[in-house]
């Protein structure tokens, strides 16, 4: 794969010239690492390609097998509802795709059990209704929260329960339930996409949504192009995975020691050579530290 081995021998080149990358001395390391984010790359390509696609209007239909949020939010955004574009993506990454169940747990709640959707209009006009409404049917709510969201839960009692999570959110839009109103209001204007970013998500106040969700949620934004934005930071001020993966590729170790600021002005740095982005650098540098000598194609 030429851009792999571009990309070792960009990594380095870096680490000879610039500031030394420990984490990726051994040549094994290094490619592992070149793998991870093209895989990173080929995920935000494929992306791209299928928003370029005819959409079959199953793909919107959560009582379907073939639904998928990500090409509904593309759907639904060709149609003139960016509301319920965005409202889509934000209960997609609340729920998030489970390794062996899917969008089941989406499917099942987004689908009002088969019987009622709850889009964009039905849920914001009277978030109580969904909260009843969740409340009757949790123990008949199929699948499972994925991974990165696993401390979820669908229990009415919980403070960081979904329908705890979906008044803080229809709260975070604001009292005229409109997202455009919202991006309008928090950027103010601005015409870069990282600073637009920033913005959004240091507005961001939702329950259970701390940096990782609030990231991954604005990602999927961005490379859908429902707003103008996009990360221009890997965020690494609470992170975990993506942490840990830059202190060990700068230090050779997670050595806390390197605070975040300074690993992230040494990936700003590294990425004007690279020219991946700091999504795919956040997203392979979180995969990479997991298996740092042997390439693993993680899902999330």
């Amino acid at each position: 794969m030429p851009r792999v081995e571009r990309r070792k021998t960009q990594l380095a080149e870096y680490s000879a010239r610039r500031r030394p990358l420990p984490g990726v001395d051994r040549d094994d390391a290094r490619e592992a690492l070149a793998l991870q984010m093209e895989a990173s790359l080929r995920r935000l390509e494929y992306t791209a390609i299928r928003r370029g696609r005819q959409i079959d209007s199953a793909r919107a239909d959560p009582n379907s097998s073939m639904f998928d949020p990500e090409m509904a939010a593309t759907l639904h955004l060709r149609q003139g509802s960016l509301d319920d574009a965005i409202w889509l993506t934000f209960l997609a990454t609340h729920f998030g795709k489970h390794a062996r169940h899917g969008w089941e747990r989406l499917r099942d709640v987004y689908s009002g059990l088969g019987r009622k959707t709850w889009t964009w209009e039905e849920v914001s006009a009277n978030p109580a209704s969904f909260r009843r409404w969740l409340a009757r049917n949790a123990n008949r709510i199929g699948g499972a929260f994925s991974n990165h969201r696993k401390y979820e839960s669908l229990r009415d009692d919980s403070a960081r329960g979904t329908a705890a999570v979906v008044e803080s959110y229809v709260e975070w839009v604001g009292p005229q339930l409109s997202h455009q109103q919202l991006i309008t209001r928090v950027i103010e204007g601005g015409n870069d996409p990282h600073s637009n970013f920033d913005r959004l998500y240091k507005s961001m106040r939702v329950t259970s949504f701390g940096r990782l969700g609030k990231f991954d949620f604005l990602a999927v934004v961005g490379r859908l192009e429902l707003a103008p934005i996009s990360p221009g930071s890997a965020y690494l001020k609470g992170a975990t995975g993506p942490l840990k993966g830059a202190r060990l590729l700068f230090g050779g170790r997670v050595n806390a020691s390197i605070d975040a600021p300074q690993l992230q002005e040494w990936l700003t740095d590294l990425d004007a050579l690279l020219h991946i982005g700091m999504q795919a650098m956040e997203d392979s540098l979180c995969n990479w530290q997991k298996s740092p000598r042997r390439f693993v194609h993680f899902r999330g």
